[in-house]
C-alpha cells in the first residue's frame, strides 16, 4: 500500500510538497495552514491519514485520463453540502439543494479533477469540515479553503501513480502523520 505524503513547506504555511514514490510536486494548502483540529470554515487543511474515495471529473474538459482509481463523471447539477445542520453534510448532493452547498461544476478549472478523500465521512461529524478535496490549483498557487491543490500536469501524474489502496497523509512541516 502506498502513501501520498503532503507536508507544509513551513509550519503554518500555505504551500507544501506532495511525495508519492519518486514523484515530488508542489501544492497549495489551506489559507490557515494544516491543523489536526479541523472545523468547518476555518480554512485549514486537515492533518491525518485518509483513504481515497473516488475521482470526480468534468467529462467535457477531461478526456483520455487513465488511472487505477474509481472515476465518476460530474454533472452541472452536482454540489457538495457544507451545512453542518443538514443530513447530507459533507456529501455529494444534487442542485438545486435547499441547504448550504458549493457547486462542483465550476467555470474555472479548479474542479475539473477532484479527488474525494475520506475526511470526516465515516462517520460524518457535524462541524468537523466538509468538501476537503485534492483538486487543481489556481495559476498562482493561491491558498485554498482547506483543500490541497496541484498544477494540472502534476496532479495527472500523481493520479496515474496512485492505486485504490493509496492513502493520503497530510502532516505539518517536520511531523509525521
Amino acid at each position: 500500500m502506498s502513501e501520498l505524503l503532503i507536508t507544509a513547506a513551513r509550519r503554518g504555511g500555505t504551500r507544501g510538497t506532495a511525495v508519492l514514490g519518486a514523484l515530488s510536486v508542489p501544492c497549495a494548502l489551506g489559507r490557515s495552514g494544516i491543523s489536526s483540529d479541523k472545523t468547518e470554515g476555518d480554512g485549514c487543511t486537515p492533518a491525518g491519514r485518509f483513504p481515497i474515495r473516488r475521482l470526480l471529473y468534468r467529462p467535457d474538459r477531461v478526456r483520455d485520463l487513465t488511472c487505477g482509481l474509481r472515476m465518476q463523471p460530474m454533472s452541472p447539477s452536482d454540489g457538495w453540502c457544507d451545512d453542518p445542520e443538514d443530513s447530507a453534510y459533507n456529501r455529494l448532493v444534487t442542485r438545486p439543494y435547499p441547504a448550504s452547498h458549493e457547486a462542483m461544476w465550476l467555470e474555472s478549472a479548479l474542479y475539473d479533477l477532484v479527488l474525494v478523500i475520506g475526511h470526516n465521512d465515516d462517520p460524518v461529524v457535524p462541524g468537523k469540515g466538509s468538501a476537503v478535496f485534492l483538486h487543481l490549483a489556481q495559476p498562482d498557487f493561491a491558498p485554498t479553503e482547506g483543500c490541497v491543490a496541484f498544477a494540472r500536469t502534476d496532479f495527472v501524474a500523481l493520479l496515474q501513480a496512485m492505486e485504490p489502496t493509496t492513502h493520503i497523509v497530510i502532516a505539518e512541516a517536520g511531523e509525521a502523520a
